[in-house]
C-alpha cells in the first residue's frame, strides 16, 4: 500500500520508507453502498484515502437541503483537516458504491512529521496546492453564473477515451445542481440546450463534450 500512497496527491514526493510506515499503520476499512463514512459534525480522528470505489463529499442546510462538495473515488482524500486540529468534522462524506478506504490516524500522522522534518516541508507544500485549488472552486460558485458553474464542472470531470472528452461519472440533473448550487430546472434547461446546440451527447455511459462551449448561454 505504500506505492499506492505514493500516488495520492497529498503525500507525493515523500521518501519511500516514510510512506511504507504509514500504510503499515493504516487499516483498510469497507464501506457498503449508501453508508455514511463521516458525519458533518462528527469528531475528527485522521485522514481517509480512497482505494476503490465512490463516495461523494456534501452538506445539508436547515432546510434539509443537500450541497454537494465533491465526488471522491480511487487516489482522492479527504479529512485532512483532522490530522491538524481537534475540530469535529466540516463535512459528511457517503459511499456511491462499495468502497475501500485507508484510514490514517492523527497520532500516526503526527509521528511522521516529528521523524522527519523533510516531510514537514513537502506535505505543506501539498497542502497549499489543495487550499488553492478549493480557493478556484469557491471562486468559480461566487462569481460565475448556472451555466458557467456547469461547464467548469465538466471540464474538470472530463477524460479523454477514444478521440473524446468523456465525463464518465453518471450524475442525475439533480446531483449536478447540488454540485453548482442550482436548481434541478436550471440545471435541465441549460443542459437540454447544450444538447440541441450540439456541443455535448447524454449517453448511458456518461456525457461526451463534442466542441468547445460558447462563452456565454
Amino acid at each position: 500500500m505504500a506505492q499506492y500512497l505514493d500516488k495520492v496527491e497529498l503525500f507525493a514526493g515523500l521518501d519511500p520508507a516514510r510512506l511504507a510506515a504509514l500504510a503499515q499503520a493504516a487499516p483498510l476499512r469497507t464501506y457498503r453502498q449508501g453508508a455514511i463514512v463521516v458525519n458533518e459534525g462528527d469528531e475528527g480522528h485522521g485522514l481517509f484515502v480512497v482505494q476503490s470505489g465512490a463516495l461523494k463529499a456534501f452538506l445539508m442546510d436547515e432546510n434539509g437541503r443537500e450541497i454537494t462538495l465533491s465526488f471522491l473515488e480511487a487516489g482522492d482524500y479527504f479529512g485532512e483537516l483532522a490530522l491538524l486540529d481537534e475540530a469535529p468534522r466540516s463535512a459528511s462524506v457517503m459511499a456511491l458504491e462499495r468502497s475501500e478506504l485507508m484510514q490514517i490516524s492523527r497520532p500516526a500522522f503526527l509521528a511522521l512529521l516529528k521523524e522527519d522534518a523533510e516531510c514537514v516541508t513537502v506535505l505543506l507544500r501539498n497542502l497549499v496546492g489543495r487550499i488553492r485549488s478549493l480557493t478556484e472552486n469557491v471562486r468559480g460558485l461566487a462569481l460565475g453564473d448556472v451555466f458557467g458553474r456547469i461547464v467548469r464542472l465538466f471540464e474538470s470531470l472530463a477524460v479523454e477515451r477514444d478521440g473524446h472528452h468523456w465525463v464518465e461519472r453518471r450524475m442525475t440533473q439533480q446531483e449536478i445542481a447540488n454540485l453548482v448550487g442550482a436548481s434541478r430546472e436550471m440545471v435541465n434547461r441549460i443542459l437540454r440546450d447544450l444538447v440541441v446546440g450540439g456541443y455535448i451527447a447524454v449517453e448511458p455511459r456518461g456525457i461526451i463534450l463534442l466542441k468547445k462551449f460558447p462563452a456565454r448561454w
